[in-house]
Formats: C-alpha cells, sequence, structure tokens
C-alpha cells in the first residue's frame, strides 16, 4: 500500500526523484541496459506506465492514479532490496531499436556486436547479401541473430546455446520477430551438434568473466546465469574452444568475430601469434577481435594453457 514517504508522490516527476534518491543511497550497480541512477529510473518509470521509453518531458508532471503509485513503488522497491536489474523487472532489453523478451533464464543482453552489425561488418563482409549461412554461437536470448536476419537478408542462422532454458527464450523472441523460418535455435555444446555445417560468418558473444571477477560481481550480476558468464581463471576457456574448432565451420574466406570485454590483453597473452583484428565501435575499443577462416590455423596450440 501507499503509505509513508510515498503518499506525497503524485507526479512522474515525484517518482523519479523519489526512485534516484532510493537507487543513490543503496549504492545499487548499472550495466544492463543503463549506466546511472537517472537513466535506470526513467527505464522504469516510463515501462511500468506503458509510456514510450524515448520520451519523458510530456510526461512528468501527470499525475498518477493510485493503481500506478501501486505499481511503480512494487517495482522499485525490488529494485533496490532484491537488488534485480531493471532488465528482469521488465522482461525486456534493447539493443537500438531492437526489443528482446528476458528473464533470469539468460544473460541481459549487452553487446557490441549490435553496433558491429549496423554496418553489415565491412569491409570484412563485402556484400551482405551474399551471406548465405551465419551462426550465433552462445546466443542467450537470440538477440544477436535476431539483428543477423535483418543485417543478412539472405542468410540462413543458427542459433546455438547449450542451455535449454535460453534457447526456450530465444525461440520466444524469434517468433516475435517472424523469423521461425529462418533463424534456428540449437542446443549444442558449441559446435558438436553441427558437425558438417559451414558458414560465411560466426560470431559469439561467449562466457568471459575470470575466475577473480566472478568472486567480485555485484549483486545486480548474481541474478544471471553464472554458465553464461564464467569461463575458467582467465575467462577463455570457451574461447579457446572456439578458435581450436572454428575453421572446420567456416567456408573459404569465411569470417570469425568473438567479444570478450575488457579482456583483450588476456587474449593477446594467451594467443601472442594469433593475428587478430581488434574491431572498434563508436562506443568501445577493443572489446571484438575478428579472423578469417585462413588465419585460424596459426592460433591451434598456441594458447598458453
Amino acid at each position: 500500500m501507499i503509505h509513508g514517504a510515498t503518499e506525497d508522490l503524485v507526479t512522474v516527476r515525484d517518482w523519479l526523484r523519489w526512485a534516484v534518491s532510493r537507487f543513490n543511497e543503496a549504492g545499487l550497480h548499472y550495466g544492463h541496459g543503463t549506466t546511472n541512477a537517472w537513466d535506470e529510473a526513467v527505464w522504469i518509470v516510463l515501462a511500468t506506465l506503458h509510456l514510450p521509453r524515448d520520451t519523458l518531458d510530456p510526461w512528468l508532471d501527470a499525475r498518477l492514479t493510485v493503481s500506478e503509485r501501486q505499481a511503480l513503488l512494487d517495482r522499485l522497491q525490488r529494485r533496490v532490496l532484491h537488488r534485480l536489474p531493471a532488465a528482469y523487472l521488465l522482461q525486456e532489453a534493447w539493443l537500438g531499436e531492437f526489443r528482446f523478451h528476458v528473464d533470469p533464464r539468460v544473460i541481459v543482453p549487452r553487446s557490441y556486436f549490435a553496433e558491429l552489425l549496423e554496418d553489415g561488418f565491412e569491409p570484412w563482409i563485402a556484400d551482405a547479401d551474399a551471406v548465405g549461412s551465419a551462426l550465433d554461437l552462445c546466443t542467450g536470448s537470440g538477440c544477436l541473430a535476431i539483428l543477423m536476419a535483418h543485417r543478412f537478408a539472405n542468410a540462413r542462422i543458427d542459433a546455438i546455446d547449450i542451455s535449454a532454458e535460453a534457447l526456450e527464450v530465444a525461440r520466444r523472441n524469434v517468433a516475435d520477430y517472424g523469423l521461425a523460418g529462418r533463424v534456428f535455435p540449437i542446443e549444442s555444446d558449441l559446435f558438436a551438434a553441427v558437425k558438417k555445417a559451414r558458414y560465411d560468418l560466426i560470431i559469439c558473444n561467449p562466457p568471459y568473466v575470470t575466475s577473480a571477477a566472478m568472486a567480485d560481481l555485484p549483486a545486480e550480476y548474481r541474478h544471471e546465469p553464472a554458465l553464461a558468464l564464467a569461463a575458467g581463471d582467465d575467462g577463455l576457456d570457451i574461447v579457446r574452444r572456439i578458435l581450436a574448432e572454428a575453421a572446420r565451420h567456416l567456408k573459404p574466406g569465411g569470417v570469425l568475430a568473438i567479444e570478450v570485454g575488457h579482456n583483450q590483453d588476456l587474449v593477446n597473452a594467451a594467443f601472442p601469434d594469433l593475428p587478430a583484428v581488434w574491431l572498434d565501435t563508436p562506443n568501445a575499443e577493443g572489446k571484438v577481435f575478428l579472423l578469417t577462416r585462413e588465419e585460424l590455423p596459426a592460433a591451434r596450440g598456441n594458447a598458453r594453457r
């Protein structure tokens, strides 16, 4: 029930101020779609009130009904008390203009691949229309596979994940975008279920959190499945396997791109002879590396174990 310190919160502006104050007081962590208390509060308030996510000013002085105020209070308290990421509270995540269903069966999408796919991986992919097959490895919610389907109009997209629960979410998102005939979620431990498949492009946002970083994760990140985060002492357990196996699943001239977050130095140390090209996006540098099929054999066996 609305009571005490919240009974005087009547307008959208009131609730935004109160939410930011509570978030700051609680020392919340961000990174699941926003980077600060204000953006997080705006997202939760607008979504709860079923208002457009990109329009705030017209609603700031709008008065809320009692039921709207109660719904807001419940969500904001869950965000503070349980440290539940806003994306899970709202069951939505955004990559650019694309909205995806998410819940604790999958990590919250936050990949740099979304920016890279806007340009279709030019110049490494010379003609987006010529891409006939592509793979999103470790697909999670299926978000990147869906972005690939929109960018590569003639491609069949396989979307692989080891988690059956994650693939349930991916299938829902694929269906929501009407792509069931082009995007195919597949349960597999990396390439195990697609032994004969060959692709023009493979992208992967694998687990890459180091053991030390896993031990220090804020509470918000502990709501995400550890299977989708943890990757051994140096965060490269999955990357090693992908580099060892990917050449067999790429067509001649095919491209492999792997996202490793802040682990560029770890990759360079583990694979000193790897001729990787590190890609920059408008918002980040050196989070994704790229190799052609022909460059992959040189990486085999070079990892320092």
